[in-house]
């Protein structure tokens, strides 16, 4: 797994862009979502494109930012086999790999300096789902 869908608001552009230049220095291939500038724009509008990316297994995985991470977490789950969590700390990003299969990780540009924001990222790439319990709690997050 080294590619990721990325993408954000008009508020996350600048870690965006940080975070983008960290994973492709880290041999990721990043497939850039937007938006492409700091002019305000509609958040939803890029978490569902994203969240289409990783819905139809273009990519394994996702990330995404606006100010809160509220907005584009809040977009993203709207799609069927997305998971995606809000992560404002390395260990929530860690265990939301780990316990919840979260296949997009969503953080707040606005709340999260860049050192965290790199920290958050390289833990939820760094993590595993660990399946077993999890797995059958997982498997009732979809409805029918």
């Amino acid at each position: 797994m080294k590619t990721i869908a990325i993408g954000c608001d008009h508020a996350g552009y600048d870690k965006k862009e940080l975070l983008k230049r960290h994973l492709q220095a880290n041999g990721y291939t990043v497939d850039d979502f937007g938006t492409f500038t700091p002019d305000s724009v509609d958040y939803p509008d890029y978490a569902h494109k994203v969240a289409e990316a990783v819905e139809s297994g273009k990519h394994p995985i996702g990330l995404l930012l606006c100010g809160s991470a509220n907005g584009v977490c809040m977009s993203a789950n709207k799609h069927q086999g997305v998971r995606a969590a809000l992560a404002w700390q390395p260990e929530i990003a860690s265990l939301a790999r780990q316990h919840n299969d979260a296949n997009i990780v969503c953080i707040p540009a606005r709340f999260t300096r860049d050192a965290e924001a790199i920290a958050i990222l390289d833990a939820f790439l760094a993590a595993t789902f660990e399946g077993g319990r999890h797995g059958r709690r997982v498997d009732k997050i979809r409805c029918a």
